[in-house]
């Protein structure tokens, strides 16, 4: 329950802590403020998304699809100095090369929205059940949306040596 309160008063406001203070005095800088619509969290050893129950409603047809792209805050690394950070060796492997966060998948960066492609189990009311998901039980879901492939997936994809060769898609002709 205690999980649930902290949710509901959460409230993220993107662009409010500026670490580069040049960053601020931009003419163009805008802050938005992003409302959760629930959060990550295991029940019963399955991995489920709860979505709050006033946005319920949203969820009708998601059943009709496969996969969901989760939208999420790494509310975990929520601070100036983690914000700070805009270099790093991916996957916090030193053999990798430094490279820039915008390049990679870190989970620190100056806006901390993540986004996992999941496979969903299903959706019965305001839980989503889903294969797995690379964020932890309390984490702020932002958003969600269906993987729709014809939108969504690319046929010839580039991506450097360290990132390993792509992922061959799995879909049906």
């Amino acid at each position: 329950m205690k999980q649930q309160f902290y949710l509901c008063a959460l409230v993220l406001t993107v662009g409010a802590v500026v670490t580069d203070r040049s960053l601020a005095a931009e003419p163009t800088a805008k802050s938005f403020t992003v409302y959760p619509i629930g959060h990550v969290d295991q029940i019963d050893g399955r991995t489920v998304i709860v979505v709050q129950k006033k946005y319920q409603d949203g969820l009708l047809g998601l059943d009709q699809w496969s996969h969901v792209q989760v939208i999420w805050w790494f509310d975990r690394n929520d601070t100036p100095q983690q914000r700070a950070i805009l270099q790093v060796h991916p996957r916090g492997d030193k053999q990798n090369p430094l490279t820039g966060v915008f390049a990679c998948r870190a989970p620190v960066r100056p806006n901390l929205i993540a986004l996992t492609l999941c496979k969903i189990i299903s959706v019965k009311d305001n839980i989503i059940e889903v294969e797995k998901i690379d964020a932890l039980p309390g984490t702020p879901v932002l958003d969600l949306k269906p993987y729709a492939p014809g939108q969504d997936s690319v046929s010839k994809v580039k991506a450097p040596a360290w990132a390993g060769p792509p992922k061959q898609s799995k879909q049906s002709p």
